[in-house]
């Protein structure tokens, strides 16, 4: 692990010298979101992959609406018909979760590369390195230490927080619209309440939009570094779902909170 560590931590630096000449002493700041961009390319054919099995969902509903009037009186036979409706045409219900969990190894990385004293048993030079006036090892209460919210480090902290909002506030809005339209297009049958789970997914469907805004606590409470992962993957997030998902009027599901 700890020589995977080393080869990361020169990934990460020769990326900042790469950049250098553009962001000085923000540079290794800069290398971080081009490594969460790069990231995002790699992971961008699962997300076209999730998209195209939305689609395929959608077209599932009217078939879907026949077994629910087949097998109204029973909902465990309706849950058992659609999940083999799913294995016949070779469509998974998870296919949208994929691109996040992918990601997380690489979040975790950044994480752990911010929070260690020494890579390889040598001292990690990265931690010297700042955005600003804010250091990327430390996180939001250092920089309230150090100022309070509108100190130089705490500025830095106000700007994430501002577009993390701007985000999830777009995420909130998209969501809610587009599970307005699923629920008017194909509402749920009372049948359908009594299969097994149906009250957990409600609960989800319910609190889904809201997730988007748990990633200002995440910002918060990370590394700077990790968070600044999280801040560019989110934003990248957004604007990937919004051009996939452009041209289904519903059920293009809740924009999850990405890594």
């Amino acid at each position: 692990m700890s020589s995977f560590m080393s080869v990361f931590a020169s990934l990460v630096a020769h990326l900042a010298d790469l950049l250098d000449p553009l962001f000085h002493t923000s540079a290794t700041a800069a290398a971080i979101i081009l490594f969460t961009a790069l990231v995002r390319l790699l992971v961008h054919p699962l997300s076209r992959a999730g998209a195209r099995g939305q689609r395929d969902r959608l077209k599932l509903q009217p078939r879907i609406a026949e077994l629910r009037k087949k097998h109204k009186k029973s909902p465990e036979a309706l849950q058992k018909a659609i999940m083999e409706l799913h294995r016949e045409e070779k469509v998974s219900p998870l296919s949208g979760c994929l691109p996040m969990l992918f990601q997380m190894p690489a979040f975790f990385l950044l994480y752990h590369l911010f929070s260690s004293d020494s890579i390889g048993g040598e001292p990690n030079a990265l931690l010297g390195h700042t955005l600003g006036a804010a250091p990327l090892n430390e996180r939001f209460k250092d920089a309230l230490a150090h100022g309070g919210p509108f100190g130089e480090q705490g500025l830095v902290y106000v700007a994430l927080f501002v577009l993390v909002a701007a985000v999830a506030t777009f995420n909130y809005r998209r969501t809610k619209r587009q599970m307005a339209l699923s629920a008017a297009a194909a509402p749920t049958p009372a049948a359908d309440q009594r299969m097994p789970g149906a009250g957990a997914m409600a609960a989800m469907g319910k609190y889904m939009p809201l997730m988007s805004f748990m990633t200002l606590f995440t910002v918060g409470a990370v590394p700077l570094a990790a968070a600044l992962y999280v801040v560019t993957s989110t934003t990248w997030s957004a604007v990937e779902r919004a051009v996939l998902y452009r041209d289904m009027p519903y059920g293009a599901g809740a924009a999850a909170p990405a890594l």
